[in-house]
């Protein structure tokens, strides 16, 4: 049965239930306040550490990375939780975490980490990470950190990885029209970008949070600072989404009607 080294990326956002205000400041756009807004670990990136661990369980011999960019102080906030869950091996690079800074940039800084992970075998590589992201929503983060990496076996929108016996695997992927397909890969390297998975969030372990802090402390203490200049990147302006309300009540309108009034309304501007 294959082993495998795993390597989740993933990082930290603000907890979604917080208000959050975007701001112009002189170095670019930030969020209001952020450094005082609780955080959590990416959702997206969550279910991808969450498929790791239990890809890991299944076959012994596997190991799972997870490689994080963030303030350092956040890092450690968001480990107090996230280390109870599942068993990883952290690496820890001390940069910023808004969903404002340049995807390219943060590639090459998690590629380089990702490089720079001692014994990292590449021939069992699978990179694991979030299809999308609760702060960087444009979805190609992964896929330049797997161009970096030289992996070119990509598969975006995952929902079910199966190993076959021989090494190789059967991998669900999200398609348009609520559809999935189903695609096959010889074996590692390759690169999962998941959604949502199938698996739900597993309970807090202290045990298997004791052990994570035990290397996760050292790893913080280390963090490479990281700096994202988003050189060349320029934003016209920032603001909250315009809210729109328009309600009436009517009766007896046949579904079709109610669908077209909504297209109408939707098309409107």
């Amino acid at each position: 049965m294959p082993s495998y080294h795993i390597v989740v990326c993933g990082s930290l956002v603000p907890d979604p239930l917080q208000t959050l205000e975007p701001i112009s400041t002189p170095t670019g756009p930030a969020l209001k306040n952020e450094m005082m807004l609780p955080a959590m670990l990416d959702p997206w990136a969550g279910h991808a550490l969450f498929e790791a661990a239990n890809l890991a369980k299944q076959h012994p011999g596997s190991k799972v990375w997870l490689v994080a960019l963030g303030p350092k102080a956040k890092l450690q906030q968001v480990l107090m939780t996230i280390a109870q869950k599942v068993p990883f091996e952290l690496v820890a690079l001390d940069g910023p975490a808004s969903g404002f800074a340049e995807s390219a940039e943060v590639a090459a800084a998690l590629a380089g980490a990702i490089n720079g992970i001692t014994g990292l075998d590449k021939t069992r590589l699978l990179l694991f990470g979030g299809w999308e992201s609760a702060s960087r929503g444009t979805g190609t983060t992964m896929q330049m950190v797997g161009e970096h990496l030289g992996i070119v076996d990509q598969f975006q929108g995952v929902d079910q990885l199966t190993v076959r016996s021989d090494g190789s695997f059967d991998i669900l992927e999200r398609v348009e029209g609520g559809k999935h397909q189903v695609s096959a890969c010889a074996g590692a390297p390759a690169l999962l970008g998941w959604a949502t998975g199938n698996l739900p969030e597993p309970a807090n372990n202290p045990q298997v949070g004791m052990l994570n802090m035990r290397t996760a402390m050292p790893a913080l203490q280390r963090a490479k600072p990281i700096k994202v200049t988003n050189d060349g990147v320029a934003f016209a302006g920032v603001s909250l989404p315009r809210q729109r309300r328009d309600t009436r009540i009517v009766k007896d309108l046949t579904p079709d009607a109610v669908a077209r009034e909504i297209v109408e309304w939707i098309t409107r501007d």
